[in-house]
């Protein structure tokens, strides 16, 4: 009977590791304020957390394979392992954040936090994510914190 419980529990925690967390928009944006996005570089808390939806829809546990450079794009915020971080699969990888990208797909996205300032403290800035770029650069942004 113990055994049964112990492989029931491993189940839930693999599934819950494998889904990995949601976040509601208010929530986001008070987790990203109290990391020290807003502002940071100069890119105001709404422009984190419209790049954070277009990138991932606000899903920690979201990766995407580009086939083209055989990279993976991590977590909440997407970074890719060409440049961020290592997967140990991607050739070349710079690994400019010194981090496994694993880290990036816990519901603690603190590491996913600290990776971002990373990103944008590069001349590109906010400019390394296309959702950025496409969505949310230049636009009125204030509905993404609206009632927060």
């Amino acid at each position: 009977m113990k055994w049964q419980i112990h492989i029931v529990g491993g189940l839930l925690f693999l599934l819950a590791i494998a889904s990995g967390k949601k976040y509601e928009r208010c929530e986001l944006a008070k987790i990203l304020k109290a990391g020290g996005l807003d502002g940071f570089k100069g890119y105001s808390l709404e422009n984190w957390i419209c790049t954070a939806y277009y990138e991932s829809g606000f899903n920690t546990a979201s990766t995407n394979y580009n086939k083209a450079d055989k990279s993976t794009d991590f977590g909440i915020f997407q970074i890719n392992s060409r440049w961020w971080c290592n997967d140990s699969k991607t050739p070349k990888s710079h690994n400019a954040c010194k981090i496994n990208c694993k880290a990036l797909l816990t519901d603690n996205i603190s590491e996913s936090i600290k990776c971002a300032k990373r990103v944008v403290s590069d001349p590109n800035g906010m400019n390394a994510w296309v959702a950025w770029k496409k969505h949310c650069e230049g636009k009125n942004l204030s509905q993404w914190t609206k009632g927060c």
